[in-house]
């Protein structure tokens, strides 16, 4: 059950102005240019094809592009992407490519346009783009890389279990180290020090060279909202239309973002507490505050005595999960129910491909940011955020293989800034548990006249196909369909049938709600 955790964590009508992406007139004159670009040689053409027989998606096409594995020596080692494309069937209105990344770290997007298209990317964006998916580097079917996790260790998740004392963070800290080892020792550890965001930029630029396009549009959701600010950053000039969706702090997937899941749980959970107490055939509680009451009656007793192999921390990872969809909702309320009454409880699915997807999470997270080094800064922010975040702090400010890994790094973070060119739009849910709006509120402020922020008033992961509010879509689709943006920050208020019409999102077998658990520890 734990695997939920590490499955949760780790993606309408609005007055908008002409204001076409360009540069904008405070910006400097000049953004940071990768160095990583300079020198490499034009990438072949892509020559598309039948997909793998497990990508069963109408219409969807497949390839694979040769990257350098580190691009300060392009004629070294190169490693394999794999591509996708949903071709516009309208090539008069056809002005580009659409590239996409469904979240993660550690999350496959090779299915992910079909994905899109099914859940309601409007036809106007379908004709106007051909929607381009990747498995980033490390991940399914491009060349991947392990932690050589045993099967124990893939169900007992990435999450820290939920830490009552010091002593708790302690006792992790040796698990931790020992997952970290694994890792920096497997057969794939040479690509450890590569394996990060801004490479993984650098190869979305080659995907765009290799597809002969001067620009290239973006759509990202959850950590890919960072892999969009990242790619933003390094390659300001061929970037075109950029949507974020659901987004990180400018800092992306660190400590701060892992401890951010905690304040996510207590923004998101009163919409359930109100749904719960609304149906009294669960018997949760008549009110809100008896729901939220039974929360932390059922997580003390859980801890203290599992019930059907669920713990405290397991019981808390469902309910993280099953938050960032409204259509979850009756399912967790059946959760609590059966936990509390002693029926049965409904097995979760294991993903496929946990083992990849919890090793290359961590390769990114760990390889991308600095982590605190010592198990007493780990405790101190335990002890923090237990008290200012009872529901999921003990576990997620606690301790995890990033605090032991090597110290060995190819390239500083890249720093998201205010410079370049006024091009990128920010949408987001008011009460998002695996990206908080305060996150998102961060990032619009780093990147200053660069972005402009749609906020949503309503719940859950993911705005745009997936989620109901109409400002919000519109928003969207005017910005990918004709560049204009609204003129300001726009907040959309909660329309009538939100809940109704939010589509399951993160439901298929590497969906976003899945990739966040295994990115955070055990969530998505």
């Amino acid at each position: 059950m734990r695997t939920a955790l590490s499955l949760a964590l780790a993606v309408g009508a609005v007055a908008v102005a002409a204001s076409v992406p360009g540069a904008s007139a405070a910006a400097p004159a000049t953004a940071r240019v990768d160095p990583g670009a300079v020198g490499q040689p034009s990438p072949d053409p892509v020559r598309w094809g039948p997909c793998p027989e497990d990508v069963t998606a109408p219409r969807l096409e497949c390839s694979t592009l040769d990257v350098p594995l580190d691009y300060r020596r392009p004629d070294g080692r190169r490693i394999e992407i794999a591509i996708s494309r949903l071709a516009s069937e309208n090539p008069s209105k056809r002005r580009g490519v659409l590239v996409t990344n469904p979240g993660g770290p550690g999350g496959a997007g090779l299915d992910y346009p079909a994905v899109l298209a099914g859940a309601g990317l409007p036809r106007e964006v379908l004709d106007s783009y051909d929607v381009i998916g990747f498995d980033p580097r490390g991940i399914g079917r491009s060349t991947p890389v392990t932690c050589d996790l045993t099967r124990e260790q893939q169900y007992r998740g990435n999450f820290a279990p939920y830490a009552h004392t010091a002593a708790d963070v302690t006792r992790e800290a040796g698990y931790a180290r020992t997952v970290a080892k694994q890792c920096a020792t497997s057969r794939t550890a040479s690509m450890l020090p590569h394996i990060t965001t801004a490479n993984t930029a650098r190869d979305m630029d080659r995907i765009r060279a290799a597809l002969g396009e001067p620009k290239l549009s973006y759509l990202g959701h959850s950590y890919g909202t960072h892999l969009g600010a990242v790619y933003a950053t390094m390659f300001p000039k061929p970037g075109d239309r950029v949507v974020l969706d659901s987004s990180l702090g400018p800092g992306g997937y660190d400590v701060t973002a892992m401890r951010s899941f905690a304040r996510g749980l207590e923004d998101r959970f009163p919409d359930f507490a109100a749904f719960a107490a609304a149906r009294p055939r669960y018997g949760l509680g008549a009110t809100t505050e008896q729901v939220t009451a039974k929360f932390f009656e059922l997580a003390k007793r859980l801890d203290e005595k599992p019930v059907q192999g669920i713990d405290g921390t397991a019981f808390r990872a469902v309910t993280f999960e099953r938050l960032y969809v409204d259509a979850l909702m009756p399912h967790l309320a059946e959760f609590w129910q059966a936990v509390d009454t002693g029926r049965p409880v409904p097995v979760l699915p294991v993903p496929p491909h946990l083992e990849n997807l919890m090793a290359a999470r961590f390769y990114v997270i760990c390889g991308d940011s600095r982590w605190p080094r010592t198990v007493r800064e780990y405790q101190r922010n335990v002890a923090f955020d237990r008290l200012r975040y009872p529901m999921l702090g003990g576990s997620t400010a606690g301790i995890g293989p990033c605090a032991f890994w090597p110290t060995e790094r190819v390239e500083p973070p890249v720093r998201i800034g205010d410079r370049g060119p006024s091009n990128i739009l920010m949408v987001q849910n008011e009460r998002d548990p695996g990206t908080p709006l305060a996150g998102a509120r961060e990032l619009r402020r780093t990147f200053g006249q660069r972005a402009t922020l749609v906020t949503a008033d309503q719940g859950g992961h993911g705005v745009h196909p997936f989620g109901g509010n109409t400002c919000a879509h519109d928003a969207v689709t005017a910005f990918l369909t004709t560049g204009q943006r609204p003129a300001r920050d726009v907040a959309c208020a909660a329309e009538p049938g939100d809940q109704e019409k939010r589509t399951v999102f993160g439901q298929r077998g590497n969906g976003s709600a899945q990739r966040d658990m295994v990115a955070s520890g055990t969530p998505r």
